[in-house]
């Protein structure tokens, strides 16, 4: 992630973010604190796996730790209030009839940083969000996708 690229969240997003932050900043760095002193207590640190991995351990947390903080500190809040309903935006809730799989299908469409497709939470930029940013209800997009061109149909923008 480059270091000052706009991190785009929903509120709920930022939430979490900064739930993981603070959950990391305090009980992950004291559980880490304690594995390496329980490490260190075995001696020699040269031939001490368990303080190697403690040590390794308590880099990733921090490596995370500065990378939530850079997303926290960048992060642009959507407002879902002002969310508009005639077009697809970031924020949007819409219902799309795939008639590939002759299937209606309920997505979120979110910044990268939140996406999560098994909760229906997809990016702004993955093929499908990317298609449906800016369109209408009733309009019928080709997405390109892994298995080639599927065509979908907004059927409802909500927020």
């Amino acid at each position: 992630m480059e270091e000052n690229k706009e991190i785009i969240l929903t509120q709920e997003g930022f939430d979490k973010l900064e739930e993981e932050l603070e959950a990391l900043k305090t009980t992950g760095r004291k559980e880490v604190a304690e594995r390496l002193k329980v490490a260190i207590s075995f001696g020699d640190l040269s031939e001490n796996a368990e303080y190697d991995e403690a040590k390794k351990e308590q880099a990733a947390l921090e490596e995370r730790i500065l990378k939530l903080e850079n997303m926290v500190r960048v992060a642009i809040i959507i407002d879902e209030s002002n969310v508009d309903l005639d077009i697809v935006t970031i924020g949007s809730k819409v219902t799309i009839y795939d008639r590939d799989f002759d299937e209606e299908v309920d997505y979120v469409i979110v910044g990268s940083a939140e996406a999560d497709p098994f909760e229906g939470k997809i990016s702004n930029e993955s093929p499908i969000g990317k298609a449906l940013l800016g369109c209408k209800k009733g309009d019928v997009v080709e997405v390109n996708v892994p298995d080639g061109i599927t065509k979908i149909e907004i059927k409802e923008i909500n927020r």
